[in-house]
């Protein structure tokens, strides 16, 4: 079912019943120079002459989802990718159009990852220019032997060279890393981290490495080429970006993301604070206030869920080109929650944050005795002015287990 049916009501008297609320959004870009060992997320390596008709089709789909009202008080916007500078001036062009499309707030964050072989003086000023103000630069390591294990394009020297055209735009960026690399040492690691620090980032990202099915390294890793990453040396890791990082002034705010104070994502924090999002592109995932999502679903002949959902899920098609055909699709995945499914789901994202959830918070949606459960288990304890719950730095380390049994309750 297209989102333009002939027997759907028009979208503007749709818009009329629908509340202003803030929604962040989201651009999924998928396309990139080659693809990197380790990654799964839906991009492709090719024809660069398909850009011009990826910008198209968001730029369609925005100002119908607009037509809804649902992107009349837009706080964040993001370009996530894939690598979305591969677009050069076509992603210029969609950032002046998404402006012209939605209403972003005045004082909005605009962000666009970049990888090192993309990022260039000239494309950054264009970009600062049409109201980007800040950057997620995919460093991940400043070790050559390591990068070439990852699968990357660059080496260590691009990846400064990069961080340096950031610095001098006067822009956010951010320096995301990775660890627990197979063959990656303590002395590798701390290089790595030395190196971000220098380049000035006020945000640093710091993901253990995840072995995703069907990837290049997860086949080399099958065959035996390469052992399996170590959980313990990752966690080690871990310790060692935190202890590193918190001695430069960069404090870390939640599970993998650290920041110098005022410069933590806004966009991320929308998605761990229970925020209102819309993803647009193939595989974008989206979260609306359940109200709000079956205005939008009964115009588009959707369906509408049985019972009172409080919040709907969903995620568009993870093929590129039925996207670029048909950008107006249903979604291929909607997951409805439940009112209590909502507050449950709220303290377990809550908890990845080092504030941490208020106890009132966790009382109204009946958690408490699972926090007490985690306390004991030393996951989880009562801190702060307020006594709020937050993770231990065992918890923090073990947070699939805490957030585990949040969501289930038990």
């Amino acid at each position: 079912m297209s989102l333009v049916d002939a027997n759907s009501a028009p979208a503007e008297e749709s818009a009329e019943r629908l509340p202003l609320l803030p929604v962040s959004l989201y651009v999924h870009v998928p396309f990139c120079l080659s693809k990197c060992a380790y990654c799964d997320f839906t991009s492709e390596v090719g024809d660069t002459r398909r850009h011009a008709s990826y910008v198209d089709a968001v730029l369609f789909a925005a100002s119908h989802w607009a037509s809804y009202d649902l992107m009349g008080d837009v706080p964040t916007l993001y370009f996530g990718g894939g690598t979305p500078t591969i677009l050069g001036e076509e992603l210029v062009r969609l950032v002046r159009g998404l402006r012209d499309a939605i209403g972003l707030r005045d004082d909005a964050e605009i962000t666009v990852e970049t990888n090192p072989d993309t990022t260039d003086e000239r494309l950054v000023a264009a970009l600062v220019a049409a109201g980007v103000n800040r950057f997620s630069l995919g460093i991940q390591s400043l070790d050559d032997s390591v990068l070439a294990i990852l699968g990357r394009r660059h080496d260590a020297d691009r990846a400064r060279e990069a961080a340096r055209i950031l610095a001098e735009s006067g822009q956010r960026f951010s320096a995301d890393l990775i660890c627990g690399v197979p063959g990656q040492s303590e002395a590798s690691w701390r290089e790595t981290l030395a190196g971000a620090i220098a380049t000035g980032a006020g945000h640093v990202s710091v993901y253990p490495l995840a072995i995703e099915d069907g990837t290049p390294l997860d086949a080399t890793i099958e065959a035996g080429a390469l052992p399996a990453p170590d959980p313990d040396v990752a966690a080690s890791m871990m310790l060692i970006a935190q202890k590193t990082l918190r001695e430069a002034g960069i404090e870390r705010y939640e599970v993998a993301n650290y920041a110098r104070p005022g410069s933590e994502s806004r966009h991320n924090s929308a998605y761990w604070t229970g925020g209102a999002y819309l993803g647009i592109g193939p595989g974008a995932a989206s979260m609306l206030p359940a109200e709000e999502f079956a205005t939008v679903a009964s115009s588009e002949g959707w369906g509408l869920a049985a019972g009172c959902p409080a919040r709907t899920r969903f995620t568009t098609t993870h093929d590129i080109s039925a996207f670029v055909r048909r950008p107006l699709a249903a979604p291929d995945a909607i997951e409805h929650l439940t009112a209590q499914e909502t507050t449950r789901e709220d303290v377990m994202l809550g908890m990845r944050l080092t504030r941490g959830v208020s106890a009132e918070q966790v009382e109204a949606a009946g958690l408490t005795a699972v926090l007490e459960s985690l306390a004991a288990d030393g996951l989880v304890e009562r801190a702060g002015p307020a006594e709020s719950w937050r993770a231990t730095e065992r918890g923090w380390l073990l947070g699939n287990r805490v957030f585990g049994r949040i969501w289930a309750g038990e």
